[in-house]
């Protein structure tokens, strides 16, 4: 029997099985989505598979009744977490009017919750960095005990808005984590012709704050980074910039064509780190995963799939009417 290394960290069995059910259940809304698009029924696919881990161990290491996150386009693992359902997530997929992200208005990816504290994101990237520092900005004013979670990819970390978001939070040591899914590719341009330096936790010493990269493939290395940032952050030491790394397994998205940038070897062999399979073998080795419980969950989680696509499918588009609501105000 492995080393329990989730009790060490005070996971109990119950809550590592609750984060295999969620990566699971992104993997498998994901591999739908890729479906349905190819069928033609959603317009587009941008794809989770790889993070998984990464995603989710963050989430848990959160409060997630009074934390904010602020989500980058990748993360369905994070807004399964913090509440998200699979059904909304379809009924964005498929752009109807019941779609709580955006009504139907906007791309997949979009996400954005109020009531699960899931700040909404724009097209272009990083926007929501600031965002997340705003947040605790104004936990820090209303004195909350809350911190703000921000996620983005490695390519992202290259934009104005990272280092005005990271500078910022470092001057006034506000309670956000800034997590950075280091995918290796930001589309087609490779992690060594984007940033000169080795890593992209590196680059945390310019804003006075800690920097540390973990293995995104490893659910419990991510959640216990978060947790000590969360610690951190909740007790007025500032923010702190997480560097997860881990493979985009499928193409950037469902218009991409990834073999025109890199060899199907290189994505077999990160295939063989693939966090759903290798976290499965962990849980099965320290004797909390049985074929039997294994099974079931696998049953239940293609059920919760399928009414999800269902209902989404035969869901109603929004009225033509609608489509100047929330633009001006009424």
């Amino acid at each position: 029997m492995a080393e329990n290394r989730h009790e060490s960290l005070g996971l109990t069995n119950a809550q590592v099985i609750d984060m295999y059910k969620t990566m699971l259940l992104a993997r498998k809304i994901d591999e739908r989505m890729w479906l349905l698009n190819r069928a033609g029924k959603i317009p587009f696919v941008i794809s989770c598979q790889g993070q998984e881990a990464a995603q989710v161990g963050a989430s848990f290491a959160l409060n997630r009744e009074v934390d904010y996150v602020a989500p980058y386009y990748r993360d369905m693992g994070v807004v399964l977490a913090f509440g998200m359902t699979a059904k909304e997530l379809m009924l964005s997929g498929f752009a109807k009017a019941e779609d709580p992200n955006s009504g139907g208005r906007q791309m997949p990816g979009h996400f954005g919750q109020k009531k699960n504290r899931i700040l909404s994101g724009s097209s272009p990237v990083t926007t929501q960095l600031p965002h997340a520092v705003g947040v605790a900005l104004a936990a820090k004013m209303e004195k909350k005990d809350i911190a703000s979670l921000v996620t983005l990819g490695e390519g992202s970390s290259n934009q104005g808005d990272f280092h005005e978001g990271l500078n910022f939070a470092g001057v006034h040591k506000l309670p956000v984590i800034t997590m950075v899914e280091n995918n290796k590719y930001a589309i087609s341009v490779p992690m060594e012709r984007q940033i000169a330096s080795e890593k992209v936790s590196d680059r945390a010493q310019g804003y006075g704050m800690p920097g540390l990269t973990v293995d995104g493939n490893d659910p419990l290395a991510v959640y216990e980074a978060v947790h000590e940032a969360r610690e951190r952050a909740t007790k007025g030491e500032g923010p702190t910039l997480i560097e997860a790394v881990s493979y985009r397994l499928t193409a950037h998205s469902s218009d991409d064509d990834d073999s025109q940038y890199r060899e199907s070897e290189e994505v077999e062999e990160a295939k063989k780190k693939d966090s759903i399979f290798t976290f499965a073998a962990y849980l099965k080795e320290a004797g909390i995963l049985t074929e039997e419980l294994e099974k079931e969950i696998n049953e239940e989680l293609v059920e919760i799939v399928n009414e999800a696509t269902d209902y989404a499918e035969d869901a109603a588009y929004a009225e033509a009417e609608s489509a100047l609501n929330y633009v001006y105000e009424e």
